[in-house]
């Protein structure tokens, strides 16, 4: 049975194990980042919130739950349903297309856009909004914080040459992932190994090592990586 290497932060990790199991592969779970939520608050005037990640959905205010929501893509929106969200619209894609649906549907007059995110994230999303004439108020949402080290499983895969993939949601997850793989001297370890990456970005920093093969998705989304596992 092919093995995967799964290296994004849970929740979202053990989610993508049973969509990994249920493809007939053995998932192996090693996060290399953990998602620390923030306490904030949203302004009184928001008209809809905007998900680029479903780590920024744990920090939202309750009131904000009847409200519209524009989320990035359809594992953020059915997260956002899941906690509660009542209205929530799915861009389907990527930040780029969130903008184009936001600006096809909503008012800029009706109030402030709510846009949640990691520490220097959505930052483009934001300014593509504002020149299309909305108001928008980022907040820190959460921060991605740096495991010290790879799981033991996840070591004893790279050491024994058992792992046949690695997905790599982000391109901080790829930087990380590649330093702790440097750091423990395993680098020659990855050259039997497909990386399957979120996006360019992400497998430009993954670039640095000598994977067997580095695929990059379609479409930003789990999907997308999943359909290159088969």
């Amino acid at each position: 049975m092919q093995r995967v290497l799964i290296t994004r932060p849970e929740p979202g990790a053990s989610q993508t194990a049973v969509r990994v199991a249920a493809l007939g592969l053995e998932p192996v779970v090693a996060p290399v980042l953990t998602i620390e939520p923030s306490h904030i608050d949203a302004p009184k005037s928001v008209a809809a919130t905007l998900l680029t990640s479903a780590n920024a959905i744990a920090a939202c205010p309750a009131r904000l739950y009847e409200l519209p929501a524009y989320a990035v893509g359809s594992a953020t929106a059915r997260r956002a349903m899941e906690a509660g969200f009542a209205q929530v619209r799915d861009a389907g894609a990527d930040a780029a297309a969130l903008a184009d649906l936001v600006a096809a549907s909503a008012d800029p007059a009706a109030g402030t856009l709510f846009l949640p995110c990691a520490l220097g994230q959505a930052t483009a999303l934001a300014a593509t909004l504002r020149t299309r004439g909305f108001r928008v108020v980022r907040r820190v949402a959460y921060r991605a914080a740096p495991v010290a080290a790879l799981t033991g499983p996840a070591l004893a895969g790279l050491r024994d040459g058992s792992l046949d993939f690695a997905l790599v949601f982000s391109s901080e997850t790829a930087r990380h992932f590649v330093s702790l793989i440097q750091a423990a001297g395993l680098s020659d370890s990855v050259r039997n190994i497909d990386a399957v990456s979120i996006s360019n970005r992400a497998a430009v920093a993954l670039s640095a090592l000598p994977w067997r093969r580095i695929h990059v998705a379609e479409k930003p989304n789990q999907d997308s990586m999943l359909v290159l596992l088969q």
